[in-house]
């Protein structure tokens, strides 16, 4: 099964586009998780490597996704401790997180209004806001 319809070329222009090193593992991981708007955890990212019998470490995926992270490339969305995935959509949307079925499903956030509180901690300023709206299938 191929997971990917991005050539190695383009991934690789595009991590040489935000200076990062294109090595062969991170062109493997790119090519997986940007091909399409998507929401991968690091272990979805090593299942994927893994059909397409690509021998990367544990270690290298999730230092590489955390590098991707730092670079603007993509996305966390953290559903809770034991639950992050790498949005591969980086503009600015929500997510919808259906509990029964573990989906996450983007949407705009054009109708949300937070007003978070101006006093924020001395020395620090607001980067974004992140909204998850958890969802459960009707019985």
């Amino acid at each position: 099964m191929n997971s990917t319809n991005m050539s190695k070329g383009m991934a690789r222009e595009i991590l040489s586009g935000i200076n990062i090193k294109p090595t062969a593992q991170r062109i493997d991981i790119a090519r997986v998780l940007l091909y399409k708007d998507q929401h991968l955890s690091a272990e979805d990212v090593m299942v994927r490597l893994n059909e397409n019998a690509h021998d990367i470490s544990r270690a290298t995926v999730y230092n590489t996704l955390n590098l991707f992270v730092d670079k603007g490339l993509v996305r966390r969305v953290i559903i809770d401790a034991s639950k992050i995935y790498y949005d591969s959509k980086i503009t600015p949307h929500s997510h919808y997180f259906n509990e029964d079925t573990g989906e996450i499903l983007d949407f705009e956030c054009d109708d949300i209004q937070v007003k978070p509180s101006l006093n924020l901690p001395k020395n620090t300023y607001q980067e974004g806001l992140d909204v998850v709206v958890r969802i459960k299938n009707c019985k």
